[in-house]
């Protein structure tokens, strides 16, 4: 159950990034925080982190992206080019990817880390929540990408 959600969030979001050129990605609206790109890096992170333990444990994203799209981060403060949308679907895609390909058992397993939100017990939890703060952030995406563009 937790998987099919988690694929109807990650392909809206998917689909919602095909529509975003990269100059729009990197303009911040008044009145948000972070950019578009932030926005897609951030769910990227999180999810590597609370899934795999980013950075320390997994090296499937490049390390720097913490510090690009952690929680606390934001684009004013960025000290080196950021990846391109192209780079930041692939690695999207491939999360994706090997999220369904982790074995049933892997979701019955307890959670042995303290989750900033809500009631985790298991990996299956954890990727409803997940799927829930993707799904959070794409609808800011929406809400920026509409004043982005009615600005432009």
């Amino acid at each position: 159950m937790s998987r099919k959600q988690f694929n109807l969030s990650r392909t809206a979001l998917l689909t919602f990034i095909q529509d975003i050129d990269e100059d729009t990605a990197d303009i911040q609206a008044k009145y948000f925080n972070n950019t578009l790109r932030w926005h897609v890096g951030h769910v990227l992170v999180v999810t590597e982190k609370l899934l795999l333990r980013y950075p320390k444990k997994s090296e499937h994203i490049p390390a720097n992206y913490a510090d690009l799209f952690g929680p606390g981060t934001k684009p004013g403060d960025w000290e080196e080019q950021a990846p391109t949308l192209k780079e930041l679907t692939s690695y999207l895609e491939n999360q994706q990817e090997r999220i369904n390909n982790f074995e049933d058992l892997f979701w019955k397993t307890n959670v042995t880390f303290k989750v900033p939100f809500g009631s985790i017990e298991t990996f299956g939890d954890l990727l409803i929540m997940l799927s829930h703060h993707e799904t959070e952030h794409l609808g800011k995406m929406k809400a920026m990408h509409q004043v982005v563009t009615y600005e432009k």
